[in-house]
């Protein structure tokens, strides 16, 4: 096994006293030693020196919240994550030539789009009789075309189903997308993904998030999702080949079309879902959509009529199946966007039995009301945060806070309130739904702005220090997944789980932070990226 030695610091260990040391000793796999006489003691012949020159070392990052298979596949497809706006979108479809007859992909941006909402006429003229599915960045919609709107047989007399909206045209037409559940009307007549697509689509978002500095993650969603099938066997599939260089936990998907019946069969998958490099032990609930199609739970309704969002689990039947849930020991994973679903879900785990450390977790916490902030602590819950979307961009300024008003805008990602009430902050970067990159984020949480932009800062009172940033997405995720006395820290006899970036951000002005970048990768000991000069 590799014996190597980082010297020339400087080596954010983020342990309990987030302390600061100049050298740190790997020997197979584990942290051997740590500041530079310790290092020089352990150093022999066989040491491979790795000079820092002024760098940070720092433990590799957790990914508490991101889809890499998703974000893989996507990778792979018709990728619209990168498009400046509408135009530039329809020139990427335009071009693209699947060898199927279907055009998939996605990573279109609402605030791309009047209204948020594109149309299936502009689609036509790019796609013509191929029939086009292309999931929204956030994930929580689609964009389709005549041919797939026909395929699946929807037209105006088609309802709305019970947890997710057909978006019309002034005619009643269906106008080309589709809102949360809706989607699912087109989903069944979908070509089918191969496996060997799903782990290609897997080792990408792999390759991808160690690019970033990943070294692990939790994948909110193992199970059928928008379009895809359940990625349970792809994970396995891939830890027995030996091809899962990360470390990944997963959330079995809860699916909110059923009720208790299902626990059964999520204590079966937990059973199976055990690897050497992954397990899941989390049930990833739902409760609401998002702000800019006004399916996120709110407790007073949207301004301009358009109602008070969706609760995807009747509170009544939540309070009965998270204490059964967490009976059984699984932990909870929940996506919670509007005031009125985080309260649904704290008033939920308020009824759970005290003494169990299960660490439950509530993602993306957007719309969080005052009086609901110091129960996080107060219940022990951990919040998952998306740093990226705390900015001033359009889906911000105009899809969401024209719709919420001025008072419950400014409840929005409230990081600071929570850190200061005492709760545990956990990152993730929700990919594909937004950048993976950990140091992106980062700046973000810091600035409330994004990297090289002199646009005003989002709710800047509620902006985290640095080294409070960066423990989120370290120690915090670690711990999050119960997986801190192994990893998370730099620490000796951890997991020489590392990440060199290629500059100091601690030295840096806070609006350059974003400028960090990743030079090493490095999972028990193994280099598994690593950037070419």
């Amino acid at each position: 096994m590799r014996e190597v030695a980082f010297v020339g610091g400087p080596v954010a260990t983020m342990d309990a006293a987030r302390s600061f040391t100049d050298a740190v000793a790997v020997r197979d796999g584990r942290i051997a030693a740590v500041g530079h006489q310790a290092v020089r003691a352990q150093r022999t012949a066989a040491t491979e020196v790795i000079d820092l020159r002024g760098r940070l070392l720092l433990p590799g990052f957790h990914d508490a919240h991101v889809h890499p298979v998703f974000g893989g596949i996507e990778r792979l497809r018709c990728d619209l994550t990168e498009c400046r706006d509408a135009a530039d979108c329809l020139r990427r479809i335009g071009s693209h030539r699947p060898d199927a007859g279907w055009v998939l992909g996605g990573g279109w941006d609402m605030g791309q789009f009047p209204h948020g909402t594109p149309s299936r006429a502009a689609l036509d003229v790019v796609t013509g009789d191929r029939p086009a599915y292309l999931l929204n960045r956030d994930h929580h919609g689609a964009w389709v075309n005549s041919a797939a709107l026909r395929l699946a047989g929807i037209d105006r007399d088609t309802p709305d189903p019970p947890d997710g909206r057909i978006e019309r045209d002034v005619a009643g037409e269906p106008a080309g997308a589709l809102h949360e559940g809706a989607t699912r009307l087109v989903e069944r007549v979908l070509p089918p993904t191969s496996p060997q697509e799903y782990l290609t689509g897997l080792l990408e978002g792999q390759r991808h998030l160690q690019s970033c500095g990943v070294t692990s993650w939790h994948d909110a969603i193992i199970g059928p999702y928008l379009g895809y099938d359940d990625t349970l066997e792809t994970y396995l599939t891939a830890d027995r080949a030996g091809l899962l260089t990360g470390k990944a936990r997963g959330a079995l998907w809860w699916d909110r079309t059923r009720g208790r019946e299902q626990i059964e069969e999520l204590r079966d998958r937990r059973r199976k879902a055990r690897g050497r490099r992954f397990r899941a032990d989390a049930v990833k609930i739902m409760q609401d959509g998002v702000c800019e199609n006004f399916t996120a739970a709110l407790l007073l309704p949207y301004l301009g009529s358009h109602g008070s969002g969706l609760s995807f689990v009747d509170s009544e039947v939540l309070s009965a199946v998270v204490p059964e849930l967490t009976a059984d020991g699984f932990q909870l994973h929940f996506h919670a966007i509007g005031d009125r679903a985080v309260r649904e879900v704290l008033n939920a785990l308020a009824s759970e039995p005290t003494g169990r450390d299960l660490r439950h977790q509530i993602a993306h916490v957007q719309v969080v009301h005052p009086s609901d902030v110091p129960r996080f602590h107060e219940l022990g819950v951990a919040a998952t945060i998306q740093p990226r979307w705390a900015v001033n961009d359009a889906a911000m300024t105009e899809l969401t806070v024209p719709h919420l008003g001025h008072r419950r805008a400014g409840w929005q990602y409230p990081f600071r309130s929570l850190r200061a009430t005492g709760a545990v902050l956990a990152a993730g970067s929700d990919w594909p739904v937004s950048d993976a990159d950990p140091m992106q984020a980062v700046h973000v949480a810091v600035n409330r702005r994004e990297p090289d932009t002199d646009d005003a800062p989002f709710l800047p009172e509620q902006a985290l220090d640095l080294v409070d940033a960066l423990a989120a997405y370290t120690v915090g995720s670690a711990w999050v997944n119960h997986v801190e006395g192994e990893t998370g820290t730099v620490e000796v006899g951890k997991a020489a789980d590392l990440v060199v970036l290629d500059r100091d951000p601690f030295s840096l002005p806070p609006e350059e932070i974003g400028q960090c970048q990743v030079d090493l990768t490095m999972v028990d000991g193994v280099v598994v990226h690593e950037r070419k000069a």
